[in-house]
Order: C-alpha cells, then sequence, then structure tokens
C-alpha cells in the first residue's frame, strides 16, 4: 500500500529557512519519481520539485529555483525540501507524491497517494 506523509510545516519570518520531510512507505524513493507540490488558499496546486528516476535529475518551478533544494535519503526512504530565503508568498500546504511516470512532470494528473501536506506560513 503506497503511503506518503510529508511534515515540517510550521511558520517562519520571511527570509528564514525550513526543511520538510516526506516518509514514503509501500515503494523505494530510490527508484521512483517522486515530487513536491503545494497548494495556497483559493489557487491551483502547482509543482515546486520533481527528482526524476530516469535521469537522476532534479528540476525546480522557476518561483523557487536557487532557493530551494530537493533530496532523498533511500536508507530511510525519506524525500526533503530544503526551503531557503523563504517568502510570504511560499505560504502553502505542500504535498509529496509518487509519479505513475519514470519523467518529471509537474502535471498532477500522473501523481499519486498524495497523502496530508504541511502547512508552512511565511510573514512579512
Amino acid at each position: 500500500d503506497v503511503q506518503l506523509q510529508a511534515s515540517g510545516g510550521g511558520l517562519v519570518q520571511a527570509g528564514g529557512s525550513l526543511r520538510l520531510s516526506c516518509a514514503a512507505s509501500g515503494f523505494t524513493v530510490d527508484d521512483s519519481t517522486v515530487a513536491w507540490f503545494r497548494q495556497a488558499p483559493g489557487k491551483e496546486r502547482e509543482g515546486v520539485s520533481c527528482i526524476s528516476s530516469s535521469d537522476a535529475k532534479t528540476y525546480y518551478a522557476q518561483s523557487v529555483k536557487g532557493r530551494f533544494t530537493a533530496s532523498t535519503d533511500n536508507a530511510k526512504n525519506l524525500v526533503y525540501l530544503q526551503m531557503n530565503s523563504l517568502k510570504p508568498e511560499d505560504t502553502a500546504n505542500y504535498y509529496c507524491a509518487v509519479s505513475v511516470e519514470e519523467f518529471c512532470t509537474f502535471y498532477t494528473g500522473s501523481y499519486r497517494n498524495w497523502g496530508r501536506g504541511t502547512l508552512v506560513t511565511v510573514s512579512s
């Protein structure tokens, strides 16, 4: 049974940092394409980062490039999202998800088993 659980969210001031974790079970992150998405109130869910199993590269949304870093701990079957230089517009519920594809895409229809997100609030 595939499950993902994001954690690590909280309240932080603009310019601060947070590290989100995603605990995965029922599959191995090492050979899967996993992504972070976020959804702000009243907005559509958007892709933040994606680690591809097909080319071992990590892809980022333009809005977070240079500030966020996604990584995996294969021994612990965890996915991380290190978020630095946070901005108020980063405020959202953050979700991790595993793709049915090997390549990276931010098309939400390619992802399953979203699990419960973790709330990140950045104050100005």
